[in-house]
This record gives C-alpha cells, sequence and structure tokens, in this order.
C-alpha cells in the first residue's frame, strides 16, 4: 500500500473506534428499559423495515406532501451510502473499482448527488422562507450536518473533475457533471496540478466522511441510525391500549422516572425526526394547552442522555422526570391536557408511541403521589363507590328502559349483550340514543338482552386517566360476571366501552366478539334486515370520526355507508377526517376534568363543522355529541344546527318509526 493508504487507514481505525464508542455509549442507555418482547415475528419485521424506512411509506402515507422530498433524499443517500465506499476505496486502491459496470454506476452516482443536493435546497427554502408553524427553525446541528454534507459533495466532484483532467477516470464520459467542472475551471490545469489537486480533494472528501460519520452520535440526527430499527420493534398491532400493570412485581406503579418505561420508549426517543406531525395533529397543541407531543419525546430523550449513565452506574438521577420546569422534565399541565386521541401516534412517521407514554406518567402521578386535577378526586371516588362517573346510585341503570320491551341478558338463550355503557344509563341526552339502539335491535328481531343494574363501568376513563389499580378491579369484576352468564358477544354503543372490551380486556386473556352498533346496524341494512322508509331528507350532514371508533378501531366507512342508506346521499366531510380527525376534546379522560387552559377543543371542532354549513352534526359517541352540543351553544348556533348520534338517526327512518 502506499504511504497514504498507511495514513488513511490508521486514521479511518481511529475515527470508526470512536463512531463506535460513541454509539455504544449513546445507545446502552435504551438497555435500562422495562422487557418488552419486540423480537418475535421476524418475518413481518423484516417486512417492515423494507416497506416502511427503506421504501419510504412511513413518509409518503401521511399525505404530507413535503414527504416526497424527503423519499427523494433517502433514496438518493442510499446510493451515495455506496458512491462513498467505492470513492475512498478508489481513491486508496484504483485496481479494485469495477470495470464493468463501474461506468454506469459513475452516471448513478453523479445523478444521486445533483438529487441530494436539489432535495437539501427544497429542505433549506422550506426550513428558512416557507416553514410550516409545526416545523422547528434551522438547528446549528442541522447546519452542520449539511454543511458537511456540501464538503463531501465539493470533495467528490472535485476528485472525479481532477482524474478527469489526467486521463484516469473510468467513467469519465458517464459524468456529466464532473466533465463540466473539468472543462470549465481546470481547463488549463497540468497534469501534475491535477494530481495534487486530485490528492487535496480525496483527504477533503474522505475526512469529511470520517467528520460526518463521527458528528452523527452526537446530533438529532441519531434518527437516521435509530429510526430503521424503530420501524423493525415496532408493534406489529395498532396501539389501542396501555401497558398492564404487573402490582405482584412492581415496586413503582406507572412511569417516574426514565429507567421506568419500556425499553422500546427509550428506543422511541431516539427515533424521533423531529418532524412535528405529532405536533400538528395535536388537538392539545392545536388549542394552546401545554402539550406538545415532539417536545415530550425530545424531553424524555434529553432525560436520558443527562441521568442515563448514572442509573447505569446504580446512582440516583440528577433530573426529574416530571413536573420540573426546567428541559428534560414534562411539565404536569402537559400531561394531564393530553385527550389520549391518538393522532400523534397516527401521524408519526417511525411509529412512536406517545399516548402509552403519558398515561405511564398519569399513573405514576395518580397512583404513587397522588397528585391529579381536583375534580377527579370524585370522579375516583364515584367509580369505587358506586361505578359510574357521577355517583348516581346503581339501581337507576336501568332507568332509561322505561317504557320499553327490555329484556334481561338470559344464559344460554340471549345471543347479545347489549352493553349500554355509563353514559348511554345516566345521562339524559346519551338514553335517546340507547332507546334508539334498543328500537333498531328489535326492528331486525336480533336476539338481545342487558345486564340492567348489575352492569358496571367498563373502566376506560378510570384507566386513561392512570387509575390503573381500580381499573384492574372493574375488569377482573366485568370479566367473571361475563364468564359466569355466558356472555360471548356485546354490542356497544359507545366507542369507549368498545374499544376497552375489545382491546384492552385482552391483556386478561378475554376474547370477545365485540361490536359497535354502527357496524351491526351497516350490516343489517346490505343484508336488507333491517325496515326502513325510503331515503329520509336531513338536510345537510357533517360526519365527525370518534377517534376511539376511527383512529383506535379503524372504524370509518361503517357509519358513513349508514347514513347513505338512511338519506340516499352521502355525508359532509369535515376538513379533517378520517385518519386524521380532529378529536372533540372528551377522551382519555377530559370528559370529566375542566379545560381552562388555552381555547376549548370542542368550540374549535365545531368550528370545523359549521364551516360545511350543516343542519345536522352526526357523531357515533355520547362524548361527542355533548361536547358538539356544548360547542354549539359556545357559538350561539344551538338553534340552526342539531347534533343527533347516527343511532338516532336510524330509528328515526325505520317503517314503524311516526
Amino acid at each position: 500500500m502506499s504511504s497514504r493508504a498507511w495514513i488513511f487507514l490508521g486514521i479511518f481505525i481511529i475515527a470508526i473506534a470512536f463512531f463506535i464508542w460513541s454509539a455504544y455509549r449513546r445507545f446502552r442507555v435504551i438497555g435500562l428499559g422495562q422487557p418488552e418482547n419486540r423480537f418475535d415475528a421476524r418475518g413481518k419485521r423484516i417486512r417492515s423495515m423494507l416497506l416502511y424506512p427503506f421504501a419510504q411509506l412511513c413518509t409518503l402515507s401521511r399525505s404530507y406532501l413535503f414527504s416526497i422530498n424527503h423519499a427523494i433524499f433517502f433514496w438518493s443517500f442510499l446510493v451515495l451510502v455506496v458512491a462513498n465506499i467505492l470513492t475512498v476505496l478508489g481513491g486508496l486502491f484504483p485496481r479494485l473499482l469495477p470495470t464493468g459496470p463501474y461506468p454506469v454506476l459513475a452516471l448513478i452516482f453523479e445523478l444521486a448527488w445533483v438529487i441530494a443536493l436539489l432535495s437539501i435546497t427544497v429542505s433549506l427554502l422550506r426550513r428558512l422562507v416557507f416553514r410550516p408553524k409545526y416545523t422547528l427553525p434551522m438547528s446549528p446541528d442541522a447546519a452542520i450536518t449539511m454543511s458537511l454534507f456540501v464538503v463531501l459533495m465539493v470533495g467528490y466532484f472535485g476528485l472525479h473533475a481532477s482524474q478527469i483532467v489526467q486521463g484516469i477516470e473510468k467513467g469519465g464520459a458517464f459524468m456529466p457533471v464532473s466533465n463540466w467542472l473539468a472543462a470549465t475551471f481546470m481547463g488549463n490545469t497540468s497534469i501534475g496540478a491535477a494530481e495534487s489537486s486530485g490528492n487535496v480533494f480525496w483527504w477533503l472528501f474522505s475526512i469529511g466522511l470520517l467528520g460526518f460519520i463521527d458528528y452523527l452520535a452526537y446530533t438529532k440526527h441519531t434518527h437516521m441510525l435509530a429510526s430503521i430499527p424503530n420501524c423493525y420493534f415496532r408493534s406489529l398491532e395498532k396501539v389501542t391500549t396501555q401497558p398492564r400493570e404487573d402490582f405482584e412485581k412492581s415496586k413503582t406503579l406507572g412511569v417516574g422516572q426514565i429507567d421506568q418505561f419500556r425499553w422500546t420508549d427509550l428506543l422511541d426517543t431516539f427515533a424521533c425526526t423531529e418532524c412535528g406531525r405529532c405536533t400538528d395533529n395535536c388537538p392539545a397543541t392545536a388549542t394552546d394547552k401545554p402539550l406538545n407531543p415532539r417536545t415530550v419525546i425530545h424531553d424524555l430523550k434529553y432525560n436520558l442522555a443527562k441521568n442515563g449513565q448514572l442509573l447505569l452506574n446504580k446512582k440516583e438521577a440528577v433530573l426529574p422526570l416530571i413536573g420540573s420546569d426546567h428541559e428534560g422534565s414534562v411539565a404536569t399541565d402537559a400531561i394531564w391536557s393530553c385527550t389520549t386521541c391518538g393522532a400523534c401516534m397516527e401521524m408519526c412517521p417511525v411509529f412512536i408511541e406517545h399516548v402509552p407514554k403519558i398515561v405511564g406518567m398519569r399513573r405514576y402521578l395518580v397512583e404513587e403521589k397522588s397528585q391529579f386535577p381536583e375534580e377527579l378526586g370524585k370522579l375516583f371516588e364515584n367509580m369505587r363507590q358506586r361505578s359510574n362517573p357521577w355517583g348516581i346510585p346503581p339501581t337507576d341503570r336501568a332507568r332509561w328502559a322505561l317504557g320499553l320491551k327490555v329484556k334481561p341478558f338470559l344464559t344460554g338463550r340471549t345471543e347479545y349483550l347489549f352493553y349500554v355503557g355509563c353514559a348511554g344509563a345516566f345521562n339524559a341526552r346519551a338514553r335517546q340514543t340507547t332507546q334508539s339502539i334498543a328500537r333498531i335491535l328489535d326492528a331486525a328481531n336480533i336476539s338481545w338482552g342487558t345486564l340492567g343494574i348489575s352492569e358496571k363501568c367498563c373502566g376506560d376513563s378510570v384507566r386513561r386517566l392512570g387509575y390503573e389499580f381500580n381499573y384492574d378491579k372493574m375488569v377482573k369484576e366485568n370479566i367473571k360476571m361475563f364468564q359466569d352468564k355466558g356472555i360471548k358477544k356485546i354490542i356497544t354503543s359507545c366507542p369507549h366501552c368498545f374499544s376497552t372490551f375489545k382491546n384492552d380486556y385482552r391483556q386478561y386473556g378475554v376474547e370477545l366478539e365485540v361490536i359497535h352498533y354502527s357496524e351491526l346496524v351497516n350490516r343489517l341494512i346490505e343484508e336488507d334486515k333491517l325496515p326502513l322508509n325510503e331515503s329520509v331528507d336531513l338536510g345537510k350532514v357533517v360526519f365527525h370520526d370518534s377517534c376511539y371508533l376511527g383512529r383506535y378501531n379503524g372504524i370509518y366507512e361503517a357509519p358513513r355507508n349508514v347514513l347513505k342508506a338512511v338519506s340516499g346521499k352521502a355525508p359532509l366531510e369535515m376538513g379533517r377526517h378520517h385518519e386524521r380527525g380532529f378529536c372533540c376534546g372528551a377522551g382519555g379522560g377530559r370528559m370529566w376534568m375542566e379545560e381552562n387552559l388555552g381555547t376549548r377543543i370542542n368550540t374549535k371542532r365545531v368550528e370545523e363543522a359549521l364551516k360545511e354549513d350543516p343542519k345536522v352534526i352526526c357523531a357515533c359517541c355520547p362524548y361527542c355529541v355533548t361536547m358538539f352540543e356544548d360547542g354549539l351553544k359556545d357559538k350561539k348556533a344551538s338553534d340552526t344546527v342539531k347534533v343527533l348520534d347516527l343511532a338516532e338517526i336510524v330509528a328515526g327512518a325505520l317503517k314503524e318509526s311516526k
């Protein structure tokens, strides 16, 4: 080998060793996290990794125009990885370069550099001139990283232009940019001078490349290293629930310190690209609440950086996870501002799980510190004593059925349990929906019954609010009741009950056939088993996607199909709908809390609905109906716009209906 090769080999070994040491030191703190099995189903995980980061489905499927630019840059970057390796090797060992395909590769590499440069230019213009509100300003890290990229590009093209002048570039005829540079700037350069400049450009390129690699481990751009494995280790099922607490083994309930998160949660913090899509879709952020999902993940990463090495060395953490005003601590108000709507997780290109982290911290505040908003104290007491949010006597659970021929669920004789839910039983407005569903079930001759006054709360709100101990008790009581009565099929009115039974109860080994009434009605209409009048004129109807029906469980088309079948036309859509639907503000237990920070979420959603000039706002959730009605009152529009549950619309269209 030449002296240059020996010198570079020494620098290369030192640089790579430094990178490995830096990456190991940075990422080994992930091992502090709690166990989580994400090593199963390797075939599915490999497919996920190929589809999302490498095929860029992670960005292209999120309906952001700039995603195209990111995908183009990523694919160009992959090509340039090969180009950079060959450039370094070509400078050290020219004979190792492939002779046959090299000219074609040279053309591909040149095009990749040009495309990458154009993509970076677009990114710079977007950050500096046309920056959306949800993106961060240009950071020093980004400026340094882009500067190193420019150094690499200058070194690459300078080297090959010098080699073209010397007549030793094998792919010179296929390198339009390098040829142009050679003709424009090196036309009168001697062979000796070109050789000297080629050496300078090669060293510039090689040292720039090693500097780029070493710098990577110390910047926010570690997501380039972590996002691909994060897509591999992502939850293969939609994240619809929270980790279950092991009360026998857990020394601390919830998450009050960074090492009490799962290891996958800690990997999430490194994988965050800080793109801001979670921020752009968060209803709390949009209404000026203290919560910003991106900031939460950033605080967790910063906290891990400050405390990780100390915890590895069995020392105490120096930066609290919750409540401090310092960077790296999550504000308490931010934790309680979350509606758990799941919009952040839906839009994250690298599958970060924001909601379970927030609920984990709520759980710590409730179970370990007894620190929660004042109004929740009464809620928790009501749940403990009377198994409903209002503390109404359980004997009132069946009052909604007065005047109706409602039968109790009979073991071995009744097919479906109609689980009414707390709102459907106790809330005067929601009782109208419950009665409508009962009429629909009777009209379709469905075999159904209720638990009457024996029914208890499903536990959704207490779980999302962090009161896991009470939730655990409620679940076990419900499961025992279901098993004793032989209940296997459940119809629900409330999407929160639906999602809790369908997803959360599975953690207890219970597999129930749970169906939301909108799905059942859609099926009955498709099978022509529901006697309906001809198209009912409702005027303009705008439909709202309930988060726990749509985003959490993928039920979007069934209620729309029902509306179309009943009214003869598809409902209007708000600006944000389906996967990007905007929360009403009641989820995550926020239904029972005061909203005294920022503007009201339901008001913002009502404003979006009113833009469509509807006569009816339709929803499939008692929480949503309540929030819309309150919002219409705030906007003084309740006299001109009605809020109807889908069940009320269908019941009004039944043939025997007056």
